[in-house]
């Protein structure tokens, strides 16, 4: 027999048969639902085989403030039957865990199905989904011969723990976990007693209360060995900031032809005096927010795509403020004139060209290893790119460095391209070498407009999206590098040294 633990805070339950939950989740594109509304199921989960009892979950999820709402739907396969002359009479109930006291609370229920060990329940529960939060459920399925009476052990099927998380993350969106009946009985520890322990061999006795008010010579129901103690230290994104990481944030701008001549209100880089361009708000809207985060407040700038005045030489990487030496800008503002006053002197061309800058920036970031920078290039384009080829091979390499690319598609084309960049799906590869870690996120401006034409809502909502990954991907970078984060520096620090620039 193969016995197995569950722990919740510092309690933990031993069990001994097993069967098994899965978890899917579907996007649905209708309005959230009350978890004790019934509803049509989303889809016919997959059944089990024959032999192994099963629990199977759908849902949607969507967009909502503060949280996404996540819907789970439940079914069960095989379960325990507990009734003399029929099946049992099945009904799922969701306990959610608190951050805080660590208590678990009942979320809600499920309706009861008769006379069946393969319930397929109607009833959904909707929560709200935290990434930055790891939220414990539990599901514990009953037999109920009384439609409120669900606290008799003889009703218990069994029950199963596990994150939501890991519904989302779950290939298909679906999850599989067994079940766990038969309580055998619980020990309680704490934290100071297991790092004390760690050294040697801990046994602690599972006991199981009812057989122990029962039997007078009750010993227990069995023991839990400790073989070994560990803490990992999970470091957050605020650890490294406050830690003194800077971001560094290196801006690239599309100069090419098709973006149309910047006189014409046609043209994507119009200099309207009433409102700013969709280049101008992508770059004010994500640097406003990147520079809070950067000591020294200066920016380098470029431009690709263009001929440079006087002799007409195609360039794609040239200094926005037009020193080749220093192409650093002072803030957002400083970007921003530097942006409006090269479209008053260069040439519209082609063709689009991105590797040159990231090589650029890259060769920056492969200075620095160390965790205390961290390179952001913010590269804003309308069109399909021309060196795909070697855009990959730039990208693969810079995968391994401290450094992250957003690419913001202004314009009404079709962008394609960019999203086989942007990574989420398949990483990006180049001649049979992966890249490393994703490190590309792509936005098309266009989808962040607001219509009643309220540009401080456009921008905040691009924020808000295309800066959504950088603390994820700064974390990856530290993780696999091992790099933890500095000690908070004191009051009044020494100068911080000023950051390589690209």
């Amino acid at each position: 027999m193969c016995n197995s633990s569950e722990t919740e805070g510092g309690r933990t339950g031993v069990g001994r048969r097993r069967s098994r939950l899965s978890e899917r989740l579907k996007k649905m594109n209708r309005p959230q639902r009350p978890p004790a509304a019934p509803a049509a199921p989303v889809s016919q989960p997959a059944a089990a085989p024959a032999s192994r009892p099963a629990m199977s979950l759908s849902g949607a999820s969507e967009r909502s403030v503060p949280a996404t709402k996540i819907e789970i739907t439940v079914s069960c396969r095989n379960l325990l039957d507990l009734d003399t002359f029929s099946k049992s009479d099945p009904m799922v109930v969701l306990y959610t865990q608190s951050r805080a006291s660590q208590e678990w609370r009942e979320f809600g229920r499920t309706e009861v199905i008769d006379n069946t060990l393969n319930p397929d329940f109607v009833r959904k529960f909707v929560l709200d989904y935290f990434f930055e939060e790891k939220q414990n459920l539990r599901f514990d399925v009953y037999n109920v011969d009384s439609r409120t009476n669900i606290s008799k052990p003889k009703d218990f099927l069994g029950q199963a723990f596990l994150a939501l998380g890991e519904v989302i993350g779950g290939q298909g969106s679906r999850v599989e976990r067994p079940l766990t009946h038969d309580f055998i009985g619980e020990f309680t520890t704490s934290y100071r007693e297991l790092s004390k322990a760690q050294n040697q061999f801990t046994v602690y006795e599972v006991l199981n209360p009812r057989k122990k008010c029962k039997k007078k010579k009750y010993v227990n129901s069995g023991t839990v060995t400790l073989l070994s103690f560990s803490v990992d230290s999970e470091f957050t994104f605020v650890d490294y900031i406050k830690g003194g990481t800077q971001l560094n944030f290196t801006v690239a701008i599309d100069f090419t032809a098709s973006n149309g001549n910047p006189l014409q209100p046609t043209s994507l880089h119009y200099m309207s005096p009433y409102q700013l361009s969709a280049y101008a708000m992508a770059l004010k809207a994500v640097g406003e927010i990147i520079q809070d985060y950067d000591s020294d407040k200066l920016f380098p700038a470029y431009g690709f795509g263009a001929k440079l005045p006087p002799e007409g030489r195609i360039s794609h990487q040239f200094p926005l403020n037009n020193n080749d030496e220093d192409p650093n800008c002072v803030g957002i503002e400083g970007v921003l004139e530097s942006y409006f006053q090269s479209l008053r002197t260069v040439q519209l061309y082609g063709p689009t060209y991105f590797a040159p800058v990231i090589n650029l920036v890259a060769r920056a970031a492969a200075k620095i290893s160390d965790g205390s920078q961290y390179y952001v290039l913010l590269i804003i384009t309308d069109g399909v790119i021309s060196d795909m080829t070697q855009t990959k091979e730039a990208i693969v390499s810079a995968s391994s460095l401290p450094m992250s690319i957003i690419i913001v598609g202004v314009g009404p084309a079709m962008f394609e391209a960019m999203e086989e960049l942007d990574g989420d799906d398949v990483r990006v590869s180049s001649r049979g070498r992966y890249a490393e870690r994703d490190i590309v996120q792509f936005v098309p401006f266009r989808d962040y407009v607001d219509r009643s034409g309220n540009q401080v809502l456009s921008m905040a909502r691009l924020a808000k999206d295309v800066l959504a990954e950088i603390p994820e991907q700064l974390l990856s970078y530290m993780r696999t590098r091992d790099i933890q984060p500095r000690p908070p520096p004191p009051a009044n620090p020494r100068p911080t040294p000023a950051p390589e620039h690209p």
